[in-house]
């Protein structure tokens, strides 16, 4: 069956703490964010002893780690931040394992300089594409050389946005250190959300194969609000990636609350993956009983 996560990042807490809570909503795996009132795991601050506390406090709790948040823009054009984001991300991916997970997630990233998720018109060019390959390539091949796997997550506004653009992408990057996020979500534009179940169709006609963690949120038409959409999740230092909510045409809410087909997301999604993890997102704490009651229903309903 499939199993319900979470992002840690939504509790802002200690370490401690934070696995506990998760615990008694009863989640039975969690996405690790390297974020904790107590804990410094920021760029150069990760140990061995560190990775073991963290591993084992999320494992005492009966939530084992499936993988981490290394999100960051990882073509930003000024060429030190992006050698400084890059170089942080390497840093989780050499680490991984020690947390207990091979997996090590980020977007693709935008030329655009001002935000993380805005579109930039490089980003759709030869030029950007290229660009893009070489960082990813040499991602999967830092994550092989440690007994890891980079995985890919893709959004519209990026450099790897489309279902065709990620399946060129693994196809010039045919990397054991390489894998896929999926979020449907992500792939959904004003020009066609409308075509939904054609396009999850096409998603896993195409990707399946790639596939290692799936996310849970949701998606719809933003009406009359077409500017970038963060929300306030009740943490003053929360992170962008948490915070964001979507931006132009285009929401991304909780799971349960936009038109995302859920009962043929799961079916397809379970039709090589039936165990896999399913972890929620785009929420702030208190919601969070809500859309696990939700993606627990579904589960339910579809015999997942």
């Amino acid at each position: 069956m499939m199993h319900a996560g979470i992002f840690t990042g939504y509790y802002p807490y200690g370490l401690k703490e934070t696995a506990q809570r998760i615990q008694k909503q009863g989640f039975t795996t969690v996405q690790l964010d390297l974020h904790f009132k107590d804990v410094d795991l920021g760029p150069g601050q990760i140990t061995a002893a560190k990775a073991k506390l963290v591993r084992d406090t999320f494992r005492d709790h009966n939530l084992p780690i499936c993988c981490i948040s290394g999100y960051t823009n990882i073509v930003h054009p000024d060429k030190e931040e992006r050698a400084r984001r890059v170089g942080y991300l390497k840093e989780i991916i050499r680490n991984a394992r020690a947390f207990g997970t091979p997996y090590v997630i980020s977007e693709t990233g935008t030329f655009n300089t001002e935000s993380d998720w805005v579109h930039h018109p490089k980003n759709k060019t030869e030029e950007g594409f290229e660009d893009c390959r070489k960082v990813i390539a040499d991602l999967a091949q830092t994550a092989y050389d440690h007994g890891a796997v980079f995985l890919l997550e893709t959004y519209v506004n990026n450099v790897v946005g489309s279902v065709e653009e990620t399946v060129r992408m693994f196809a010039q990057v045919d990397h054991p250190g390489l894998g896929l996020l999926m979020d449907p979500t992500n792939y959904f534009e004003t020009h066609n959300i409308d075509r939904m179940d054609q396009i999850l169709n096409q998603v896993f006609d195409t990707l399946t194969q790639h596939i290692k963690i799936a996310h849970a949120k949701d998606v719809k038409r933003s009406g009359d609000d077409k500017s970038e959409k963060h929300a306030d999740i009740g943490d003053e230092d929360a992170l962008e990636s948490h915070t964001f909510r979507g931006v132009g045409e285009i929401e991304l809410p909780a799971p349960g609350l936009g038109s995302l087909n859920y009962d043929l997301y799961l079916k397809r999604l379970s039709e090589k993956h039936p165990n896999i993890p399913v972890i929620i997102e785009h929420l702030d704490e208190s919601d969070i009983p809500r859309a696990k009651a939700f993606l627990d229903g579904k589960f339910k309903a579809n015999g997942l």
